[in-house]
C-alpha cells in the first residue's frame, strides 16, 4: 500500500523538508549464527503442515521479500512469484489468502510495535509474554522481538502453511487451539540433526536439541528477517546525510511528497511510516478477512482487532522503504502498479470507479471466481466502505505522479534485492527449496 491519506486533521499541520535520518542504532541486534539457522528455517518447508510450503515461498528474496501476487496463494499453491499457481486436482488451495502478503524490509527497527495490517499483533503487556495477539496468554515468553512473535503465526494458519483439518497433524492441532501446533513444529525441527546441532551451538541456554522449542525456532527466524532485509542504504539517504542532490524528476517529486500532495502526513519517520491506521478507499475483492460470526467476505481492517466501528475499514500504514520492490499495492493488492497507487490516492473515489477486476495479478483458480468478486455485488457494503473515508482529494498531474514515483524509487536500497544470506541452496530437511 502506498499513501494512506491526505488526512483533513493533518493537511493542516506543516511537515518536514525531508523525514528523519536513519541510523544503525535504531536497530535492533541480531546474532549471525542464529540469522543462519533462520535462514534455512525460512525457506525449509518442513515448518508447514504437509511439508510443501515455506515462508519464503510467499516473502522470496526475488520478490523483494513479498511475492509480487495481489493475494497470496497459500498451502496447495505451487510456484513462486508471478509463476506461482493455484494448483491442481485434490492438492489445489481452498481459498487464495485474504491479503497481500506483507514486505519485511526493517522490521528490526525499534519503532515497530505492530504488524500485520490490521495491526492485531503488538507489543503489550496485556497477556505477561510481551504481545497482544490472536495467541493471547498461550503465546510462549521468550520471544525477543515482534519479527519473533509474527513468525509463529503463519504456520498456525490453515490456508497459508498448516493445511485443512484431516491433512496432517499440525492442521488438526491447530484447530483444536492455536498453540498446539507449535510443539510439533518444534519436534519435527530440533530432531533433524543438522538443525538440533545449530541450535546447540548458537543459544548459549540450549544444551542438547530436546530444548529447543518454538521461541528458539521463532528468535532464530527474526534474527535472519531482522538483519537479511535491514535496508539504509539508498539515494535518498545520501541526500539527507551527506546532502547528494536527488535527480531533477524525484527532486520535484520529493517537494510534492513533503509539500502540497501531503504524502508525508503519513508517511514520515526515518521509516515513512507513522505506524497507524487510516481508510483508504480501496477497491473490494477477494475472500475477505472475515471473523466468524460474519457472514460476509469482506475485510473490516483493524477493527476486526479492536472491535470499534471507528476502526472499521482502516489498514496500517506501510512503510515507503523498498516499495519499488514489493507491489502490487495496498492491503489487498488492488494495484499491481506504484503510479495507480500514487494516483489513488490523490483521488480514490475516481480511480475505484475506473477500476476493473482485470487490474489486480490473480492466478487463475476457476473454482474460485464467483467468490473472488462477490463483494462487489453488496450494494450497501459498497456503500459503507465508500462513505469511511481519510483522505482528502488533492489535484496531481501525470507529471506530479511521475515525479513523486521517481522519489519513491530513491528510497529503494541500491543492494536491491541481493542481500546478506540470500536464498539456501539446500535446507536440512533434505526439501526441495522455492
Amino acid at each position: 500500500m502506498l499513501f494512506h491519506r491526505f488526512l483533513f486533521p493533518l493537511v493542516l499541520v506543516a511537515t518536514s523538508a525531508q523525514a528523519d535520518l536513519l541510523t544503525p542504532d535504531q536497530f535492533h541486534e541480531f546474532d549471525q549464527d542464529k540469522a543462519r539457522i533462520g535462514q534455512l528455517l525460512f525457506y525449509d518447508k518442513i515448518l508447514s503442515g504437509n511439508r510443501n510450503i515455506s515462508c519464503g515461498t510467499c516473502h522470496h528474496h526475488t520478490q523483494g521479500s513479498a511475492d509480487g501476487l495481489s493475494l497470496g496463494v497459500g498451502e496447495g499453491g505451487q510456484g513462486v512469484g508471478l509463476d506461482r499457481t493455484a494448483g491442481a486436482g485434490r492438492d489445489k488451495i481452498v481459498k487464495r489468502i485474504p491479503r497481500n502478503a506483507p514486505a519485511l524490509w526493517n522490521l528490526g527497527h525499534k519503532s515497530v510495535q505492530t504488524v500485520f495490517h490490521d495491526g492485531r499483533l503488538s507489543i503489550s503487556d496485556i497477556y505477561d509474554n510481551g504481545y497482544n495477539s490472536p495467541a493471547e496468554e498461550w503465546l510462549p515468553k521468550g520471544l525477543e522481538t515482534i519479527i519473533a512473535a509474527q513468525a509463529l503465526f503463519p504456520v498456525t494458519s490453515h490456508a497459508e502453511m498448516a493445511g485443512e483439518v484431516g491433512d496432517n497433524q499440525i492442521a488438526g492441532a491447530v484447530n483444536d487451539r492455536i498453540d498446539n501446533a507449535w510443539p510439533i513444529i518444534a519436534k519435527r525441527v530440533r530432531t533433524i540433526p543438522a538443525y538440533g546441532a545449530m541450535f546447540v551451538a548458537a543459544f548459549d541456554h540450549i544444551n542438547s536439541p530436546e530444548e529447543v522449542t518454538m521461541v528458539e525456532i521463532g528468535n532464530a527466524i527474526a534474527a535472519f528477517i531482522g538483519t537479511e532485509w535491514k535496508s539504509t542504504d539508498t539515494v535518498y539517504d545520501d541526500f539527507v546525510r551527506d546532502g547528494n542532490a536527488l535527480p531533477e524528476n524525484a527532486e520535484r517529486g520529493r517537494q510534492l511528497f513533503f509539500g502540497e500532495a501531503g504524502c508525508s502526513g503519513c508517511h514520515n519517520g526515518p521509516l515513512f511510516t507513522d505506524h497507524n491506521f487510516y481508510a483508504i478507499g480501496l477497491p473490494a475483492f477477494g475472500p475477505g478477512r472475515t471473523r466468524r460470526f460474519d457472514p460476509i467476505p469482506r475485510d473490516v481492517g483493524r477493527m476486526g482487532e479492536t472491535d470499534s466501528l471507528e476502526d472499521a475499514y482502516r489498514f496500517k500504514t506501510p512503510s515507503l522503504r523498498n516499495v519499488e520492490l514489493t507491489g502490487p499495492y495496498g492491503h489487498n493488492g488492488a494495484y499491481p502498479k506504484l503510479t495507480d497507487m500514487i494516483r489513488h490516492m490523490a483521488d480514490p473515489a475516481t480511480t475505484r470507479a475506473s477500476w476493473t477486476r482485470e487490474t489486480p495479478i490473480l492466478p487463475e483458480a476457476p473454482w474460485l471466481a464467483k467468490a473472488d468478486f462477490i463483494i462487489q455485488e453488496d450494494r450497501l457494503e459498497m456503500l459503507r466502505q465508500a462513505t469511511v473515508s481519510d483522505i482528502t482529494p488533492v489535484q496531481l498531474s501525470d507529471q506530479d505522479i511521475l515525479d513523486i514515483e521517481a522519489f519513491l524509487h530513491c528510497l529503494t536500497d541500491k543492494k536491491g534485492n541481493t542481500r546478506p544470506l540470500g536464498v539456501p541452496a539446500w535446507v536440512p530437511s533434505g526439501l526441495s527449496v522455492d
